[in-house]
């Protein structure tokens, strides 16, 4: 039963969890705009850019199953500090970063540090609020502080870049965590469950992926061939087998069989990853695009994202829930990427003296509206029928997918835009040449949409069924971008 103490302070416990949210989303994009001035400051080549963001998304995504778990064990309040003294700590060193390895493993403990507070703070907001009308406001709150976030990162990105210098991008995040710090005593202590955490599983499995994006990422520059390309590509195999005989001897497996047993459960997620493997490189390529083409300063840099904030505002917030209530989730899913494929063909317009209006700005709206559609559908399509005791590990392997999609598709598709520049003809003009690189990551984006669209296809039920059901307020804590 809440206490009297606990309801009186609910609301101060609201803004603690939602200002937390906020921080942990806009640092997944406040990067974006500042990488060229990053890559000039550290001398970071720009095929190694893409490190920046990749290395947040590889932790985050990676160790999220495992916070989220480590919360119900220790206890949610606690690792809810934890995870922002880390984050704390990690933006400190990222600001004082002096060359490009620095910075890369401050992101790494950022992401760590992210994966600690998202799953905590969505508990927690649970635990304090009861079912009903009141948690439904609360999670209203929540959720709005994920778009919020968004373009807030990019905003903000922006201004602080051009104002105060790049390092200020790492150094905002230190007031804001040291605020929700204090305000952590309101929080209630949450509720703890028996049971241990599969820390091996977590550190195999991320390892991993590092290991896969890695020698993606050489593959583009060096070749297939290269000794360190296959090396690493080995290390990634050999380390994903183990994860695989971890799980099947963990009491408690980072990945529980059973969750994605359910052909949909499995076909939503497999959407998700492709989603977000297509949306990161998308943000990669037009920040570049903007700024190393365009000559656009960060600030309108910035600015210029809004159409893609309000595209997927409205996709998510308005058109993907409308048509979930008409529609199956794969008629839904399938609608959304097909949207998002097609503004990736109109992405592939872009020259380097055009009118934003033809392409830049209209595109972006156009690709918003479309991923905001797919991610409702994919996130209730990631949860329909899970049992209640893995409905959180369901939800957090959603926003895992996403995550992981988009450091595997930002390596992928980058290898994709320097070979495209490097096989332009001699005489190219050279921004021709970037723009025709940059264009042909976004087609490839566009190519995992439409995969996408097949994965919806063969995976998911073509008719609405009564387990179609909306998501329950404990699965609603993820957020597009």
């Amino acid at each position: 039963m809440t206490s009297h103490s606990e309801t009186r302070d609910s609301r101060l416990a609201l803004l603690v969890i939602a200002a937390a949210q906020l921080l942990m989303v806009m640092d997944g994009t406040i990067v974006t705009v500042g990488l060229p001035v990053i890559g000039t400051g550290l001398g970071i080549p720009e095929a190694d850019l893409d490190w920046v963001l990749t290395a947040y998304a590889l932790a985050f995504g990676g160790l999220l199953p495992a916070g989220g778990r480590a919360g119900d064990v220790f206890g949610r309040r606690r690792l809810f500090r934890a995870g922002l003294v880390v984050f704390l700590a990690a933006s400190l060193l990222g600001g004082v970063a002096g060359n490009g390895t620095v910075l890369i493993a401050a992101r790494v403990l950022q992401g760590a540090g992210a994966a600690i507070v998202a799953p905590a703070a969505l508990s927690l907001l649970a635990d304090t609020f009861p079912a009903g009308p009141e948690r439904n406001r609360a999670l209203g709150v929540y959720g709005a502080m994920g778009g919020l976030g968004s373009v807030a990162g990019l905003l903000l990105g922006g201004a602080l870049t051009e104002y105060l210098g790049w390092r200020w991008i790492m150094f905002v995040n230190v007031p804001i965590a040291l605020l929700v710090l204090a305000g952590t005593f309101a929080l209630v202590p949450g509720t703890r469950e028996r049971g241990g955490l599969d820390l091996p599983g977590a550190a195999t499995v991320t390892l991993a992926l590092g290991a896969l994006v890695y020698a993606i990422n050489r593959a583009g520059s060096h070749g297939v061939g290269d000794g360190l390309t296959l090396t690493f590509g080995a290390v990634a195999v050999a380390l994903l087998v183990t994860f695989a005989f971890i799980q099947r001897g963990a009491r408690s497996p980072t990945l529980p069989a059973g969750v994605l047993a359910d052909r949909g459960r499995l076909g939503a997620n497999l959407v998700m990853l492709l989603m977000g493997a297509g949306q990161l490189a998308t943000f990669y390529f037009l920040t570049l695009y903007m700024q190393t083409i365009k000559q656009y300063s960060p600030m309108i840099t910035g600015l210029a994202y809004l159409p893609f904030a309000i595209g997927i505002g409205l996709g998510s917030g308005v058109l993907g829930p409308r048509l979930q209530a008409r529609a199956s989730i794969r008629i839904v899913l399938v609608t959304g990427m097909a949207v998002a494929a097609a503004a990736m063909g109109w992405f592939s317009l872009l020259a380097p003296d055009q009118n934003p209006l033809l392409v830049l700005l209209p595109a972006q709206l156009a690709g918003g509206i479309g991923l905001g559609i797919g991610f409702v559908a994919a996130t209730v399509g990631g949860v329909q029928g899970v049992a209640p005791r893995d409905s959180g590990i369901a939800s957090g392997l959603v926003n895992t997918s996403q995550q992981i999609g988009g450091a595997l598709g930002l390596a992928v598709l980058a290898g994709v835009a320097v070979s495209a520049i490097a096989s332009r003809p001699q005489g190219t003009p050279l921004h021709d040449a970037l723009t025709g690189g940059y264009t042909a990551g976004m087609l490839g984006a566009g190519g995992f949409y439409l995969a996408a669209i097949l994965t919806a296809v063969l995976l998911l039920r073509p008719r609405p069924t009564s387990r179609d059901a909306e998501p329950t307020p404990e699965v609603l804590g993820g957020t597009p971008g």
